[in-house]
Parts: C-alpha cells; structure tokens; sequence
C-alpha cells in the first residue's frame, strides 16, 4: 500500500492533499479551481513531498493516497477548516457536482460527523459563494477604427445599401467589410443577448431532459425487478409438480440469464444516471469541448485562446493532470480533453466520452500530416450521441526554420490555399471520405489554422512580428466563428445538448433491450421449433430402436427354433430332469439368455445415444443462434449478450433426461417344462422302439417349439411395452424442460417489450420536445416550452437518431431557414412536413 510507505521525514500537508482531491472529483479541472491552487501554493508553504503527491493525484496515478487514508490524517481541531476549504472549492467553478457532494459525504462518514452537520456547511458555502460571471467581454480591446467607421455608416446609411456594397465590392474588401462586421458584433449588445437566450433555453429545456432521463432509469430498474420476480414465480410453480430434476435445471439455466441480465440492465442505469449531472453542467454555459489525437496540438490551442498554459496546477509538465480542464472565455465553456489514445491509466477516450453529454459543439482537432482513417473512428461515439462537429485542421509548417517563415510571411494565404499541389484540398477531401464512413454525413466545417503561427506571436523573439503571425495563423477567424455560431445557432444548439442528445442517453439502453427483446424471442422461436424437431426425432429414434430389439429377439429365438429338432432327436429317449437339464444346456450353448440381455442392454445404449445427438444438435443450433446473434448485433459489441450458458443447453437436458435414461432388463428367464412328453412316452409302452422314437421327437419338438413361441410373444410385447414406457419417460421429461424454460424466457421477452414501450415513449417525449424547438428556431420564434405548446405544433416525429429527422406538424409553417441551413447546423438530415 502507498501509505505504508510514507517513510520521509518530512510531514505532508493533509489538508492541501485533501483540496487537491475535491478539484479531481468531478473528473474536471475549473481554470478558476487552478487560478485558486496556484495562489494557495504562493500563501503556504508546501513541501517537494507534499508536490509529489499532488502530482500523483492530478495524474490518477495508481500509487496516489486514497481520499480515505488523507481524510484519517487530519486530527480533529482541523477537520472543520478543512471541510471548509474543500466546499470552497467544489463551488469555485459555480457547480457543485453529484461527485464532490459524494466525496464530501466520504470524508465526514470517516469523520463521524452527523449528517446535520455537513448540510450545514454545504448550505453555508452555498449562500456565501456568487456566481461569478466571467464575461470579459468589456475588457475587450476598443474597436478598430475600420470597425468604428463601420459602425458609424450601418447608422447613418441603409444596412441593405451597406449589404449591396458588399455584394459588389472586390473579394478582399467584402472579405474585410464581413471582418468589420463581426468585430462590431461580437463587441456590442447582440452578443450578450444571445447568451441570455441560450440560458432561458437551457433552463426550460433541462426539466425535459431531467424528467426523460428519470424516466428512462425507472424504467430499466422496473425491467430487471419484473424479471425477477417473475421467475421466482416460476420457480415456485415448477417445484410444485414433482418433477424436481427438471424444475432446478430449468431454475438455474434462466437464473443464470437473470444474473447476466440484471448486471446489463445496472450499467445502463448508471450511464443514464451520468448524464442527469452532465446535463445539469451544461446549463449555466454554452460549451465547447477539443479532442483530438494526442500531439495534434491541443495544448497549443488552449495557450492560445487562455493566454497561458497549465502550469500553475502542476509542477509545469504539459500533461500533469489526464482530466478534462475546463475554462470560461467570451461566456463559452471551454473543455479541452486529454489527447485520444495517450497510454496510461484510465483510458483518454473514457475521459473525453466523460464531457460528450454536456458539450454544445465538439471541435475535432486534425493535423495535415497525419489524416488517417483511425483518427477518425472516435466520431462514431460523437454521432451517436448526436453531436455536431467542427473539424480545426492545424497546417504544420516548420515555421522554426526561419527561411521558411520569411517565406510563410510573405504570402501567408498561400499555406491554407485549396487548390494546387501543395494545397489542403487532398487533406479536406480525405477528412471528408473517413469521417462520413464514421460520422454518417460531412455537414460540418472544417477551419483550417496554423497553430505553430499562432503560438510564435506570443514569443519574445517574434515581438516585433507578433501581429502579422497571429493574423497569418487565420486563428482569430477560428475563434471569431465559434463565437459568431452562439449567436446566430446557440439557442437551437442548447436544445440540441438538452433535448436532442438527450435521446442519445435513452437510445442506448433502449438498443439494448430491443436487442436483448429480438434475441429473446428468436431464442424462444429456435427452442420451440428444437422441442417440436426433438420431439419427432425421439419419436423415430424410439421406433427404430424397438423395431430393431424387435429382429434381435426374433433371431434369437429362431436359433433356439433351429436347435428344436436335433435336441428332440437327442434326447427322445430321457426322463424329464434329463430333458430339462438337457434343453438349459443347448440354450446355454447358443447363449440364449446373454444375447437377450445384450439385445436389451444395446437397444437402450443405442437409444441413448441417439437421444444425445439429438440434443447435442439443439446444443449446436443455439450456439448458432448465438452466434449469429453476436455478429449482427454491432451496437455496444462488448456489451453484447453473453450466451455461454445456452450452450449448456442440450447437456443440461441430458442431464435431465438421465434420470430415466438407464437400461432396463430383458423378460424373466424361459421355464420350460416337458412333463407331457414324458407322460406320452409312459403310455406309449406297447408301441415299436422307432415308433415310440418318432413320437417322442415329435412331442418334445411341439412342446418346445409352442413353449418357446408363446415365450417369444411374451418377450416381444414385454419388449415393447417396457421400452416404449421407457422412450415415452425420455421424451416427456426433455419436453417439459423445453416447455418450463421456453415460459421463462417469454417472460423475459414480455418484460423486455414492456420496457422497451416505456422507453419508446420517453424517446418519444422528448423527440417532439425538440422538434418544437427546431420549428421555432426555422420559424423565429422564441417561446417557453410546454406540453400545450408542443401537443398544438406537432403531430409526431420518427428519427433515426443520429442521422435524421422527419417532423410532421399540424399547422402550415413559413420557414425562415433552408433545409441545407438546418442540415448544416443540426448535421442530420431533418425533413419538416406540414400539415394543410
């Protein structure tokens, strides 16, 4: 354990360790919970061991102390002090998250605190701590004075005669007139006033959001609770029948399903329960969050747009921490992720998937000397959950080399020119062939910027060129466009992190029970056609093995039959003990009684048998069934059903089946008697020797043939009679083991339908909330949602989430968008069909 290694002399400060943890609890780094480290560490003093914990922590490392070994280091006179610091720092950032709550819980459990107490403290942290807003757009620069001048002519002059001069201005100069524009834009009232709307919109529609995920996680709590106790009942009714083999094999094989089942079904749960803080997050901002693979030049981006770098939280690596760092700039929330498949730890992609949820916009970052289809297979994850993209595609150049900047500088828009052959236009079409193979559509930008250039203007060095390379880095227009995108489409984006995406949260447990519901029920289609096909093949198996007992014992009484007639000749002349010993002798001879028994003993082995391979070929049509199912199933592959108890299916029959699979005995042995020979001799005392001869082999030959005969119908029907009881006990004990677990998986199919209803209805809820927001946006309007509002507007929306919408609606509507517009900004393809 790392706490039993705590050999240094010098004592750590708990309480900082303490403080550090609650900044990693809600997986993110606030740039304001940074600032407040980093001027905490310039007010204490803090020793080099003390740091390399800190570092272990802010990394996730393996060997970090645990939150429970610093928390039972701080003695008592400390711990209020301490609870203090560490609420003060949970809502640094304006959002004191489920995770910092649960860790607080963790510390004031191990404390013995009482649960007053901490209400208390979180309460009082609560009311002292203002939400700050960190809109610094009044510590914006003065306008320009091309700005200012424009701003002075959309006054006085007509803004359509202003438009018209831009139409027919040269490229450069309507280029320049737009730059202008923007520039006022983003500086005035318009900007701020988006930013209200997108909060409005946020709030009303996080209760739709709220409500549907809660929905959602009854609903599958509900699934496996009815599972369960449906098959308890189950159980219980098949216990009661007396056939106890078949009732617990039965009772294992579908607890074992309801385990597997239940284990899904709590995963689900927790991912629909992530998302209830994800969307909570994601109200008091418009965000944004950077991926991209590692080295594509995140970090540089987040210097650039911060004016910094992440030195204050760590030691001054470029990645002490592999959380999300999050930050405010112009009112947007900036999340910039670990770069996508850097080793170490938990994985980055989990990380990354962690901000998906409450992110407005992904901006994928890609340079142009490494597009290849693996970097773009992470945009699976991003249509899944329907998120619309940007693609910042960084042109490397090695600006370092100073002949190459001189030549970069004379002619900077040469680097981001399309055509050409050393254009961008085979990396712009490349990006978007791979990202429609993943993405589904290309409906998104891609910006193309030169971060190197960028990040020389804020060097030293490059002082006196520091204008002329950020400009040339075309970054500025980068930055300028996410801000332009709040105000012309963040309120139909918030919609869309809320409302929109939300369905994603429910479309993945409602795959999976629709999965799950398909596969249930081709299973229990499979097994009832097995039981049916099984049932017919025992049938014949049974027939054919009787039938064949039935020639082994006509062929072994025949060989008694053939030695009739030389016996008699024999033993004409002997007395009735001679006669009997005589004829126990030559049956003995011919191994009449051994070959009964083998006759009987190899019938049942042979029946056996076939009865095996009849249910080893079920065995071998449901690990088909399985199999097939695995592969068609590409939706959350890894979580696809686990169907290695069905292979156990036709040995778990068998096992049944054994109780009355066992070999049965042939007739009682043949008692033959021959006492009315012997008597007919007596009176045949006056006759000839070769008369009496003659007579006495006839005799003897008629009383044993009829004996033997008569035994031999005996044998014959006793045969049938007892084998085909036998078959029949066979047959009807795989049956009803067929019959017992096809009801139980039906019940489950049931309860899987029945979930999947509910979960339709949720998707359904919400689907029609957004398509209300989508209408108003096309149309707009802007209004408060409500039910009246949405039941008045659309009559019903089918989506294949993702990838499109078709939205009916029951008014005639005048849209102010076109549909590649809505296509462009949503990235799905909605069709609005309004009623006339």
């Amino acid at each position: 354990m790392p706490e039993q290694a705590l050999l240094a002399t010098e004592q750590l400060d708990y309480r900082f360790l303490l403080i550090i943890h609650m900044v990693c609890a809600d997986q993110q780094i606030h740039s304001e919970e940074a600032k407040s480290l980093h001027q905490l560490r310039q007010h204490i003093k803090i020793g080099q061991h003390t740091i390399a914990e800190m570092e272990k922590i802010l990394s996730q490392d393996e060997q970090m102390l645990s939150v429970e070994y610093i928390a039972r280091q701080l003695p008592a006179s400390e711990q209020g002090e301490a609870m203090r610091q560490i609420l003060a720092i949970a809502y640094i950032d304006g959002f004191f998250s489920p995770l910092e709550r649960e860790m607080a819980e963790q510390v004031v459990e191990i404390w013995n605190w009482s649960k007053g107490e901490i209400l208390q403290l979180i309460k009082d942290a609560a009311a002292s701590h203002t939400i700050e807003n960190y809109n610094d757009n009044k510590k914006q620069a003065e306008l320009s004075l091309g700005a200012r001048l424009l701003q002075g002519a959309d006054s006085v002059l007509s803004p359509v005669l202003v438009d018209s001069f831009a139409k027919i201005a040269s490229e450069k100069v309507g280029r320049k007139l737009e730059e202008l524009r923007r520039e006022i834009l983003l500086a005035g009232p318009e900007y701020d006033e988006a930013i209200q709307r997108c909060a409005t919109i946020a709030t009303d529609d996080y209760k739709y959001a709220e409500f549907a995920l809660k929905n959602t996680g009854t609903a599958m709590y509900n699934l496996g609770k009815g599972i369960q106790d449906q098959l308890e009942a189950i159980q219980r009714k098949t216990s009661g029948k007396g056939k106890a083999q078949t009732a617990t094999e039965v009772a294992k094989q579908l607890e074992n399903t309801r385990k597997y089942l239940t284990a899904e079904i709590l995963k689900e749960i927790e991912s629909v329960r992530k998302s209830i803080p994800a969307k909570q997050r994601a109200l008091n901002h418009f965000s944004i969050a950077f991926m991209g693979k590692t080295k594509a030049g995140k970090s540089t981006l987040h210097a650039i747009i911060t004016g910094g770098g992440w030195d204050a939280i760590g030691v001054g690596k470029q990645r002490t921490t592999r959380l999300n760092r999050v930050y405010e700039w112009k009112n947007i929330r900036i999340i910039d992720t670990p770069g996508i498949g850097a080793p170490g730890g938990k994985t980055d992609e989990e990380i990354a998937q962690s901000v998906i949820e409450e992110s407005d916009i992904i901006c994928y970052v890609v340079t142009n000397d490494s597009i290849q289809e693996t970097e773009f297979q992470f945009l699976k994850l991003l249509k899944e959950k329907a998120k619309p993209l940007i693609i910042l595609l960084n042109v490397k150049n090695n600006l370092r080399d100073s002949r190459r900047l001189e030549h970069f500088l004379k002619d900077p828009d040469k680097a981001f020119a399309i055509d050409g052959q050393s254009g961008l236009g085979g990396h712009i079409e490349r990006i978007h062939r791979y990202a429609k193979q993943h993405y589904t559509n290309d409906y998104f930008d891609i910006v193309p910027v030169m971060l190197l250039a960028a990040q020389m203007s804020r060097e030293p060095e490059h002082k006196e060129r520091k204008e002329k390379l950020f400009k040339a880095s075309h970054i500025q227009n980068f930055l300028d466009s996410i801000r332009m995108s709040l105000v012309k489409y963040g309120v139909i984006r918030r919609s869309q992190t809320l409302l929109g995406s939300t369905v994603g949260a429910i479309e993945k447990p409602n795959q999976w029970v629709t999965q799950q519901a398909q596969i249930y029920r081709q299973l229990t289609d499979t097994l009832k056609s097995q039981q049916e096909n099984s049932r017919k093949d025992i049938q014949k198996a049974a027939s054919d093995n009787i039938s064949s007992l039935e020639q082994q014992i006509k062929a072994i009484f025949q060989d008694a039959f053939n030695v009739i007639p030389s016996f008699a000749e024999d033993h004409w002349d002997k007395n009735e003990i001679s006669l009997k010993i005589g004829w126990e002798g030559q049956l003995k001879n011919i191994r009449f009684e051994d070959r009964l028994k083998t006759a009987f003993e190899e019938s049942s082995k042979n029946f056996n048998q076939d009865v095996k391979e009849i249910l080893q070929e079920v065995g071998n049509e449901l690990q088909l069934v399985a199999k097939l199912n695995a592969e068609s199933f590409i939706f959350n592959q890894q979580d696809a059903i686990n169907f290695r108890y069905l292979f156990r299916i036709g040995s778990n029959i068998l096992l049944v089946a054994s109780a009355v699979l066992t070999f049965f005995a042939p007739p009682i042995g043949i008692a033959l008697g021959i006492i009315g020979t012997f008597v007919n001799l007596i009176t045949g005392f006056f006759k000839s020797n070769q008369q009496k001869r003659r007579e006495a082999v006839e005799n003897i030959s008629k009383s044993l043939e009829n004996q033997l005969k008569t035994y031999q119908e005996n044998a014959l029907a006793q045969a049938k009679e007892d084998f085909g009881k036998y078959c029949n006990d066979v047959a009807q004990s795989i049956n009803t083991y067929f019959e017992e677990l096809i009801q139980g998986l039906e019940v489950i199919t049931e309860q899987l339908a029945r979930a999947k209803c509910k979960l339709d209805e949720t998707s359904n809820y919400l689907n029609r909330a957004y398509a209300k927001r989508i209408i108003d946006w096309c149309c707009n309007k802007s209004e408060p949602l409500t039910d009246e509002a949405i039941y008045q507007t659309i009559i019903k929306v089918k989506r294949d989430f993702g990838r499109g919408m078709n939205i009916q609606t029951k008014i005639p509507l005048k849209l102010s968008k076109s549909s590649d517009e809505i296509k462009q900004v949503l990235q799905e393809d909605v069709v609005i069909n309004s009623t006339t």
